[in-house]
């Protein structure tokens, strides 16, 4: 119920990039898929794999089913998965696994007229913690066109458990208890229905086979408390695009050669997922913990804005640890054992 701390990444980094907006996904999809189509791309839309087609373990193309009906079969060097959380390819293989200490179940809609926050603080993303014992939040992200995206996320047995199916009632119940989100939505209208999602945070033991690679939520999903996963998607578009070049300068589309990244990718993701763990843990406070050690700021500051390659931000975890329990790698975690979706 108490009010987000705030962070300002131009605290951290003097740079344009310190400067966020908040995107209407379906707007910033088509941007991303029209620029694609400037740049030389075939851009097929209304169009499903039905599924990868492979000679052996070696991807070579996929077969689609096209807007007109007709089954269509594309060859290519590489095929990069970008499937999402249906991950194609990660659950053919067995390789997707879960965390076994961050699933939550979600609900959210839109507004209209909620509280916007005076000058600087206007478009910020805030974060509203549930009452004790929920181990939840509210996001509360205003969008153009004085649209503002509410959401709650808490454990599954603590919100929606028993409490019937209208999904309206159990929303507004939980935003009567935060003073703090009822406040800013109580002169509001609710322009839209109520969504629900089961949240599992997962990730793939592999980004890479012989000739594809995994990216974005086909390859996992974290969390989405810090509004991490357009950046990570994006970042692991880079690194892929990095990688797919090399195995075409090299003609070698191994496994080998396109997943050569994802140590230093699960490094970054590790690096965002302890500071998802560190939230979750009950009475974890960042304004205890910079009272403590106050030079930490910038580092909590590089984690927040999505800079979770930079080397030296894990250090932050040391004196993290006298308030909050941090996680090994997820999959020591797991202590070898697989735990699939």
């Amino acid at each position: 119920g108490k009010e987000s701390r705030l962070f300002y990444f131009f605290e951290a980094l003097h740079h344009e990039s310190a400067v966020t907006w908040q995107v209407t996904r379906a707007q910033f999809d088509l941007m991303l898929i029209e620029h694609a189509a400037d740049e030389g791309a075939d851009v097929f839309q209304e169009t499903q794999i039905k599924r990868v087609l492979f000679d052996g373990n070696r991807a070579y193309g996929v077969e689609a089913l096209m807007k007109d009906g007709s089954v269509v079969e594309f060859n290519a060097p590489v095929v990069v998965d970008a499937t999402g959380q249906s991950a194609m390819l990660s659950n053919k293989f067995g390789w997707r696994v879960r965390d076994p200490k961050l699933k939550k179940a979600v609900l959210y809609s839109y507004f209209k007229g909620a509280h916007r926050e005076p000058d600087l603080n206007g478009g910020a993303t805030l974060v509203l913690r549930t009452p004790k014992g929920s181990n939840g939040w509210f996001w509360y992200i205003p969008l153009e066109n004085d649209i503002t995206s509410v959401g709650v996320v808490a454990d599954p047995e603590y919100l929606v458990k028993g409490r019937g199916q209208d999904l309206a009632k159990i929303f507004h119940e939980e935003i009567e208890k935060v003073e703090s989100c009822r406040r800013r939505v109580g002169n509001a209208t609710r322009v839209d229905k109520i969504y629900s999602i089961l949240d599992y945070s997962y990730r793939s033991t592999n980004c890479a086979g012989d000739g594809f690679v995994l990216i974005g939520d086909a390859y996992g999903f974290l969390d989405p408390i810090y509004s991490s996963g357009v950046l990570l998607a994006m970042k692991m578009a880079e690194l892929a695009a990095d990688r797919i070049h090399e195995a075409f300068a090299n003609n070698d589309f191994s496994a080998a050669r396109l997943g050569s990244h994802q140590a230093k990718l699960d490094n970054g993701i590790e690096s965002m997922r302890k500071l998802v763990y560190a939230f979750y843990n009950e009475g974890f406070s960042f304004s205890q913990f910079l009272q403590k050690y106050p030079e930490q700021r910038v580092n909590i500051i590089t984690l927040l804005m999505g800079n979770v390659f930079k080397e030296g931000v894990d250090d932050i975890y040391g004196p993290m640890a006298d308030f909050a329990i941090i996680p090994p790698p997820l999959y020591e975690q797991l202590n070898g054992e697989k735990v699939t979706l």
